[in-house]
């Protein structure tokens, strides 16, 4: 994957669109070939982030509705079944049972559930999906609402425990890493036990901070740098098997490549 057609990393999990220029953060991404998922936080967003990514090769867009925004936005969620015709990735969805958003819960669950529904009817969707302080309901949830041959999940940003790892692994499940998780001892701990063939890299930016600005596409490479420390490997191994595992990922249903090209618009990246 060295031409350049192919991209040279991935960041899975990102918000573009919360940049103070969007338009040049695709740029960016795009220049730097990254295969950028880039999500958004609620269906009224999508229009815009379709529009500004569909000539894209390596950037695509998620249909999202966030779980900490369910409170006020669920009535959004017959807009988002609109626009789910349009995409393959869906994302951010999920739960958040954190103190700030445990009042919105049941709401949260009506919409995963929702969400999860009309994927596997759909079928052939990648999901990232949140699970903050939730991932035995996310994962319960999964296991009954989103069959593994409808649809891919990754699991952005995980914190659960080990037997949780070892189960969404067991579900079929994708981890997207990013640099924050590799600055604790909870985190290389649980990093140490993802398998390999599993994990993609993200960001999560503007969330996250490289050398105290927002991260960006490019910046996945502080991620590669501390898979590779906990798993004593080189950076250019823990890339080329993000890479493969971004190719399987993709090729998981058939039909990846005609949703790819309506998309984007672009000829796929991705072998």
């Amino acid at each position: 994957m060295s031409n350049a057609h192919s991209p040279r990393g991935v960041d899975f999990h990102c918000h573009l669109d919360l940049f103070p220029d969007h338009a040049a953060a695709i740029e960016r991404a795009e220049a730097a070939r990254i295969y950028t998922l880039t999500v958004t936080t609620t269906p009224k967003a999508w229009a815009r982030n379709h529009a500004l990514t569909r000539g894209c090769r390596f950037v695509r867009v998620a249909l999202g509705l966030h779980p900490q925004l369910v409170a006020e936005r669920e009535a959004e969620l017959a807009l988002w079944e609109r626009y789910l015709g349009e995409t393959r990735y869906v994302g951010e969805v999920g739960l958040d049972a954190g103190p700030r958003f445990y009042r919105s819960f049941d709401a949260q669950q009506r919409v995963f559930r929702a969400v999860l529904e009309r994927c596997a009817e759909a079928g052939g969707k990648i999901l990232t999906v949140h699970s903050v302080r939730s991932v035995k309901i996310v994962l319960d949830m999964l296991e009954a609402h989103l069959p593994a041959d409808r649809g891919r999940i990754v699991l952005h940003w995980f914190t659960g425990s080990r037997s949780e790892a070892r189960r969404a692994t067991e579900l079929g499940c994708y981890f997207s890493v990013n640099a924050e998780m590799t600055r604790s001892e909870r985190g290389l701990a649980l990093l140490a036990e993802l398998p390999l063939d599993r994990l993609l890299t993200e960001t999560d930016g503007p969330f996250t901070q490289v050398a105290g600005r927002p991260a960006e596409p490019h910046d996945v490479a502080a991620a590669i740098a501390g898979i590779a420390s906990t798993r004593g490997l080189t950076a250019e191994d823990v890339t080329s098997a993000v890479l493969r595992n971004l190719r399987a990922l993709l090729q998981a249903n058939r039909g990846y490549r005609h949703m790819l090209l309506r998309e984007g618009g672009a000829q796929s990246p991705v072998p």
